[in-house]
């Protein structure tokens, strides 16, 4: 039905334009060398620095450091007593792992359709969630892009629920003119692709000392002095190495969200028009910080949005889809019983592609994905 358009599409570049590129440089590499020349390279003085400056950066009184993102969802919700039976209202529409964070606990997720201006979940259907089970509700601030939190910190104290905020995407994402993390207790990735890295590595931050002695016993075998246990815990730590790379990323971190939302009013400008191609929509008094750049594909576009990630590759252009499958319909969570109609989701799944957004793009590269696109468009 479709053939691969000339022109533009002959126009290769020099090597593929990769969706995601972690930035490293001397700092880091100093801080490394500092750490390794130490001798003292497991969880020490390195982690501490990088805890108070994340802390400091998040307007949070507390910052624990843990092995990854994931390890800091399990952390976050153990810190506030998630357990057998207990409910915790989440998105469909993320990365298995916020749900699994959840499952770890020996609790149950219990999935919130989203909105589909902002892929975040629906402050609306939390509400129809909520049962006398329910203990927390998790939002995602997903591809960067804060939830709506003061609905949802408005139902969460209305109903006596925790709220653990998946920031694992949002590093420096604001709402209100106050940063993610902040608002309930938050959970951040430093995976390579995310905007800032440690190579693996996590965070969690709270205002609440209380939780903050509970994290670091969770991260450390369940110990606030050495040898002596008194909760079951885990060998959740981060090394001083990662936390030597975490602080000179951090001290970039502005520089490389700005870049990004640079990069994304580019793209927005370039493609805005085209009929079945939706840009992202930024919400009055957010600051999105594109972990990703998603659009949307619907059916009044020439291809669908597989063929057009086949025609960017062809291009040199890499693309993700985030996500192609909802979590509720994920293998493991059929085989646990999950029926739920979630028709927002399902529907996005099927329409979302990611393009990349990352620092590392020059003017030519926005160019050459802008105007791939463009020439997929026109030939209707």
């Amino acid at each position: 039905m479709y053939s691969i358009i000339n022109t533009v599409l002959q126009i290769q570049t020099d090597k593929m334009i990769p969706i995601a590129k972690p930035i490293l440089g001397k700092r880091e590499k100093d801080l490394v060398l500092e750490v390794l020349s130490s001798g003292t390279i497991a969880q020490g003085s390195k982690v501490k620095e990088f805890e108070d400056k994340f802390a400091k950066y998040t307007g949070t009184k507390h910052a624990v450091a843990t092995s990854n993102g994931t390890t800091a969802l399990h952390m976050a919700l153990l810190a506030h007593g998630i357990g057998k039976g207990d409910e915790v209202i989440t998105t469909p529409f993320t990365f298995i792992a916020s749900a699994n964070s959840i499952l770890y606990c020996n609790a149950k997720p219990v999935y919130a359709d989203i909105e589909e201006s902002s892929y975040n979940i629906d402050p609306e259907k939390v509400k129809e969630k909520i049962r006398k089970k329910t203990k927390a509700i998790m939002p995602v601030h997903l591809y960067g892009n804060p939830a709506d939190m003061k609905a949802l910190m408005e139902i969460a104290e209305d109903n006596k629920l925790a709220v653990i905020e998946d920031a694992c995407q949002a590093h420096g994402a604001q709402y209100n003119g106050k940063k993610v993390g902040s608002y309930g207790t938050g959970a951040f990735s430093f995976y390579p692709t995310k905007n800032m890295t440690t190579g693996e590595g996590g965070m969690v931050t709270t205002d609440d000392g209380s939780i903050a002695e509970r994290l670091r016993m969770l991260r450390e075998h369940g110990s606030k002095v050495r040898y002596n246990h008194e909760i079951l815990g885990y060998n959740y730590r981060m090394t001083d190495i990662a936390a030597a790379i975490g602080i000179a990323q951090l001290e970039r971190l502005d520089g490389f969200n700005e870049a990004r939302i640079s990069n994304a009013d580019y793209l927005s400008r370039k493609l805005k028009g085209i009929d079945g191609l939706t840009t992202p929509r930024l919400n009055k008094g957010v600051k999105h910080v594109f972990h990703q750049y998603t659009i949307k594909i619907n059916g009044t576009f020439p291809v669908d949005r597989d063929k057009l990630a086949e025609i960017l590759k062809d291009a040199g252009i890499g693309t993700g889809i985030h996500y192609p499958v909802p979590v509720h319909k994920q293998p493991l969570y059929k085989k646990l019983g999950y029926k739920d109609n979630l028709p927002v989701a399902e529907k996005v799944t099927k329409q979302v592609l990611s393009l990349p957004i990352h620092p590392s793009l020059t003017t030519k590269d926005l160019n050459h994905i802008a105007n791939t696109i463009k020439e997929v468009a026109e030939k209707r």
